[in-house]
């Protein structure tokens, strides 16, 4: 498994600040965190590119600003806002493309009557991921608190129900927020799992740099090489769960000695 990092762990500082200093501290894979809608042009990519390439380094995954928008955007039923929304997140399917990405995260709705039923959620999100099939990306869908996606069976019924059509992103830390075990989510999500957002916990922390608390990462490895996953596994926190930067490099290294043989 490859192992990363997130720009979004250092938000709100500007994107490429925070991929410069990753960088530094010998990160090579990275999920971007894109802030604006500037940030999804090719001139700014090109710099993030160039950027990457200088160390040798790669970009798996791309997490959109706008994913506090996305259900009105794609999960409703005002069909000219959905297209609307739909070349909005074909868009992020291109950068990530372009930057080498083969993933966008999708949060998706929140579990209240007033967005689509599971089913019609299904079909909408499947529908994205084979427009997308032009791009080079895929949507992938997270795990996330207070939406439909962190119930394992609403999970385990979308893969049943959209088969090749769907890809999920299995984030540790809402896991542990949401009381639903890291087993019953990533079995939900089975062969169709091609991300991994990593964090560490303790006591009531759950969302610390990995190597600062005691999460079990031996035993988390062997679930995911148990399933045979062999995607990407990368670290995400929020920018509060730590202190200073060298914290960074720190955790860089506490990963790659759980999972790197």
């Amino acid at each position: 498994m490859v192992t990363g990092i997130s720009t979004a762990c250092l938000y709100p500082m500007e994107t490429e600040k925070a991929l410069e200093i990753m960088l530094g501290q010998g990160y090579r894979c990275f999920e971007v965190f894109l802030n604006s809608f500037g940030e999804m042009e090719k001139p700014f990519l090109r710099e993030l590119k160039a950027m990457a390439a200088h160390y040798g380094a790669r970009f798996v995954s791309v997490h959109p600003f706008t994913a506090v928008v996305e259900s009105p955007l794609l999960f409703q039923t005002y069909p000219r806002r959905t297209e609307e929304g739909f070349r909005l997140y074909l868009k992020y399917m291109e950068a990530a493309a372009f930057l080498g990405a083969k993933y966008v995260v999708i949060h998706g709705a929140p579990r209240q009557s007033l967005w689509l039923e599971d089913e019609a959620y299904w079909e909408r999100f499947g529908e994205l991921y084979r427009r997308a099939a032009s791009t080079g990306a895929r949507p992938a869908q997270e795990n996330v608190r207070t939406y439909k996606s962190l119930d394992p069976a609403f999970l385990k019924g979308m893969r049943e129900y959209l088969g090749v059509d769907c890809a999920f992103v299995l984030d540790v830390k809402q896991c542990r927020i949401t009381g639903q075990p890291v087993e019953a989510v990533s079995a939900a999500m089975g062969d169709r799992l091609c991300h991994v957002h990593l964090s560490d916990c303790r006591g009531e922390q759950p969302c610390l740099l990995p190597g600062a608390g005691d999460f079990d990462f031996p035993g988390f490895r062997r679930l995911l090489e148990g399933m045979g996953y062999q995607g990407a596994v990368v670290t995400e926190v929020y920018r509060g769960g730590f202190g200073g930067l060298e914290e960074l490099e720190t955790a860089r290294l506490a990963v790659e000695k759980a999972f790197r043989r």
